[in-house]
This record gives structure tokens, sequence and C-alpha cells, in this order.
């Protein structure tokens, strides 16, 4: 039978405990509002960075009134074991975490564009020349200012990946469901098998490997680059709504750190990364989408730094600048 004294020195230890534990619960429960008040859009993008601006802007910076940002997506040809390559895909995304509203701009990467220094040449080209120049990093950002100044659009943030990095991000989600708008035929694979293989226009899941090939096919296509962009498009579009996905919104931070391996280049951060998950509000593309492209004429035109003549775009500059202002400014 316990003691008076014993007794006393039990409850004293449970007290003890108890508090500990009060206090354990009390520290998590603070570090949770903490953490959940750093991410929060409205107060961890108040500052956000200014790649096409930095002569104006000293610290690279710029201040927001709303977490309302644009996000250059370069998907670029790049070999394994290469260190440069060219924009084989260029999409702007105007990211409005106030109002859950996203437009997305494809580039033609054959568009006609003057490179001070070097002349007249196709946008695909200047993410090589300028790699090739200032290695892979500053190339990347000089590469990015490039296409800020050639469209009017001011970038925040980006994101390099090749098509080894997209397969791998879409293996690392476990697949995406996707639509395809009409029926494509492969007639330039990665991989042999899938030679002449045709996808019919509707709803599908691929792996990696079939999203590298959808994306990478414009030779078969009616509408030739155009039609690849729309493909591009809708495999942004199904990659955001899986990694989006209520499931998958408390895995992000790990799936960052997974994602992250397949990405060449960016100055985004986990933490942006993050906070904008915290943005997502039932996410979901059909209604908060909304996806434009720029339109121009398919020329043969001198290239100044191939020295050679080779098909080229030029961008019907007013209807680009109408687009621009109304939907990717701040």
């Amino acid at each position: 039978m316990e003691t008076r004294a014993e007794k006393k020195t039990k409850k004293k230890r449970i007290r003890i405990i108890g508090y500990t534990l009060l206090a354990m619960f009390l520290l998590t429960i603070g570090i949770g509002i903490y953490a959940y008040q750093h991410y929060k859009p409205e107060n961890h993008f108040k500052k956000v960075p200014l790649i096409s601006d930095n002569n104006n802007n000293p610290d690279g910076t710029v201040k927001v009134d709303d977490p309302v940002f644009n996000v250059l997506l370069i998907g670029s040809d790049q070999r394994k074991g290469q260190k440069i390559g060219h924009s084989d895909s260029m999409m702007v995304v105007h990211v409005d975490l106030k109002n859950h509203q996203y437009h997305i701009l494809s580039i033609p990467r054959d568009s006609r564009v003057h490179l001070d220094g070097y002349g007249y040449t196709k946008l695909t080209s200047v993410q090589y020349v300028m790699q090739a120049k200032h290695g892979s990093k500053k190339g990347i950002e000089e590469a990015v200012k490039a296409i800020s100044e050639f469209t009017g659009i001011p970038i925040n943030y980006y994101v390099e990946t090749n098509y080894w990095g997209l397969e791998g991000m879409v293996d690392v989600l476990g697949g995406i469901e996707m639509n395809v708008p009409f029926d494509v035929r492969l007639t330039h694979p990665w991989y042999k098998e899938n030679q002449n293989k045709v996808i019919t226009a509707g709803t599908h899941t691929f792996d990696g490997k079939m999203v590298t090939e959808l994306v990478h096919e414009r030779y078969s296509l009616a509408n030739g680059d155009y039609g690849r962009q729309q493909l591009q498009g809708e495999v942004l579009k199904a990659i955001a709504k899986k990694a989006l996905s209520v499931g998958n919104i408390p895995k992000l931070p790990k799936l960052f750190d997974s994602i992250s391996d397949f990405i060449v280049e960016t100055n985004m951060t986990k933490s942006d990364i993050i906070s904008m998950a915290y943005a997502v509000k039932d996410f979901d593309p059909d209604t908060q989408v909304h996806y434009h492209q720029l339109k121009g004429k398919g020329q043969t035109l001198y290239d100044d730094i191939l020295q050679a003549n080779n098909s080229q775009i030029v961008i019907d500059e007013k209807e680009m600048k109408e687009i621009v202002e109304k939907y990717f400014i701040p």
C-alpha cells in the first residue's frame, strides 16, 4: 500500500508530465499558427523577385499589394550530360492567388526576335546563346530578360526543366490524367517503340514517357507548333490538378523535394511552393485556368546567328500587347 509521501510524489510527477504535455501542445499550436501566418500568400508574397528589371530595383525585388505575379516556364531540349540547350517551349503563367485565377500564355519557339549584339534570330536560340556565353544559371536569367523584353511581361519567377525532367516529374506524381484535344500521331518520338503510335482525342491517363512524347510532337499536327502548344497547356493543367489535389497538398514539401531533382534551373523556393499551396481553393483548371496563344505569320527570313535563312514566326505585336496588358500586367 502506497504511503502518503509516495502518493504525493506520484501526483507531482503526473502534474509535471501534464504540464509538459500541455506546453508541448501549446508550442505545437504556436508553431502551426506561425507557419500558417508565414506561408499565407498575402504575407509570404509581399515582395517578389523581378528578373526583368534589376536595373530599377537594385535588390532584384518588387513590393506587391496582392499575391499576384508571373512565372515563366521553360522546357529546354537540353540532353542528359549537357549544360546548355534551346528553349523548346515557353509559357508565362499569370498567378492571381487572391482571386484564384491563372492565365497561361504560350510563346512560339520560332518567334522572330532581335538579340542585342547578335541581330535577328529565333527566340528558341536565345537561351542557347546566353548559356554558352554566361553559363547555365546566368544564361537562363539573361534568356528570361530577353523573353520579358520581347513580350513586355514582367517576369517574377522562372522554372526550367527538360524532357527527361518532365518525365520524372510526372512519374513522381504517379502519372496524370489529361485531355488530348485532337488525334496525335507520334512521328519523332523519344522512344522507338512509339514510332507512328496514334493517341486519339479524349481523356487519357499517361506516365512520364508518354507525356514527353506528346509535348514533343508537332510535325503531324494540323496547326504545327500551335497544336503542340495546346498539348503543352493541357499537360500543365493536368500536372497542376494532380499536384494540387486535396490528397497531395500535405505532401507538397516532400513532392517538391522529389520534383526539384528534375528542375534544371529555378528561382522559386520550397517556401514559395508551400505558400502557393495554402492559396489553393478547390483548384479547377476548367474554370480557373485561361489559355492564350501569341499568333503570327510564318515566314522564311535571314537568321543572323545561324547566318542562313530559316522558318520564323513574326508575331502580331498589336495583338500581343493587347493580351499582355489585359491579362499579364499585375
